[in-house]
């Protein structure tokens, strides 16, 4: 026997609890036992889904604490102790709150599943389960724009190489200005005829000297820096290449993955590592949140 004890005040869409039914009578067999635990007013909202599916609605009495997931944990454990106990019990939430129920059945050899909207899955309770179903495709669909975007967002940090071309302007600007200043002596000059040459040979050597001096040479390591300056394009998983500890899912602290993430070229120079991993909520975790000093990552939960 598989039992589904859904927590409507977690789970109270009507297409996530449609999509979960989709995938666990596809992928785990039927559901003999199936019901929902809610106030009022969110089984309501449930309404359609539950009279499709077949699902018992439970309304939990109107009290100033949550009542739901002591409810849904009582039914859960008379389950687990009757003569024949489910073969699985699976949850509907993201809740850590049953964390300690899903252990305690799981002892007792009862497979343990979970369904939760992708964006309130508890990260530290995904380990209990022996399986995590994630529901919402409009969530999915935010995440993987927000992926596909990121590298783009990044060059907010980035030197830009188009900044060569003002170097060589402001290079023409001093020759033009230090020209005319080599050309003044002939004006002053006595009108000899050898002493005009000689003024003009000055000039002449005068206007040598500024072609070699140009500043445009000193323009090209510019260039070469801002190319070599370049970040390489930055995703989820060139992160974890850079930072390979990261991978643990253990808090890192910040100034050595900003070094290791410099090293890499993934970061620019002036550039925020807390505000790259902003860029990821569902991928990094910064701690604390007003000033962090440490980043971790969040180790993907299984999805079906």
């Amino acid at each position: 026997m598989n039992v589904f004890l859904i927590d409507a005040d977690n789970l109270n869409s009507g297409a996530w609890v449609d999509e979960a039914f989709q995938i666990l009578e596809a992928s785990e067999g039927p559901l003999p036992v199936r019901r929902a635990y809610g106030s009022a007013e969110n089984l309501k909202g449930l309404a359609e889904v539950l009279r499709v599916w077949a699902v018992r609605p439970f309304v939990n009495l109107s009290l100033t604490k949550n009542t739901t997931d002591i409810a849904l944990a009582v039914d859960a454990m008379e389950f687990a102790c009757q003569s024949s106990p489910p073969k699985m019990v699976v949850i509907g939430s993201g809740d850590a709150d049953f964390v300690p129920l899903v252990v305690r059945l799981r002892e007792r050899g009862i497979r343990m599943v979970c369904v939760s909207e992708r964006g309130k899955m508890g990260r530290e309770a995904v380990s209990a389960y022996d399986r995590v179903i994630l529901v919402g495709q409009e969530q999915a669909l935010y995440e993987a724009q927000l992926a596909a975007g990121a590298s783009a967002t990044v060059a907010d940090a980035e030197p830009a190489p188009e900044r060569k071309a003002p170097v060589r302007v402001a290079a023409k600007k001093a020759v033009a200005k230090k020209t005319p200043a080599a050309k003044t002596p002939k004006a002053d000059v006595p009108a000899k005829k050898v002493a005009a040459k000689k003024v003009a040979g000055k000039a002449t050597a005068a206007k040598k000297a500024i072609v070699t001096k140009t500043p445009v040479k000193k323009a090209e390591p510019v260039v070469a820096n801002n190319v070599a300056n370049q970040t390489h394009k930055v995703d989820v998983d060139a992160i974890l290449r850079a930072v390979p500890a990261l991978k643990t899912g253990q808090p890192q602290h910040i100034s050595a993955v900003t070094k290791a993430l410099h090293d890499e070229k993934l970061l620019g120079k002036n550039a925020s590592s807390p505000k790259l991993f902003k860029k990821f909520p569902f991928h990094f975790e910064l701690l604390p949140t007003e000033q962090p000093n440490t980043v971790q990552y969040i180790l993907p939960p299984e999805i079906a």
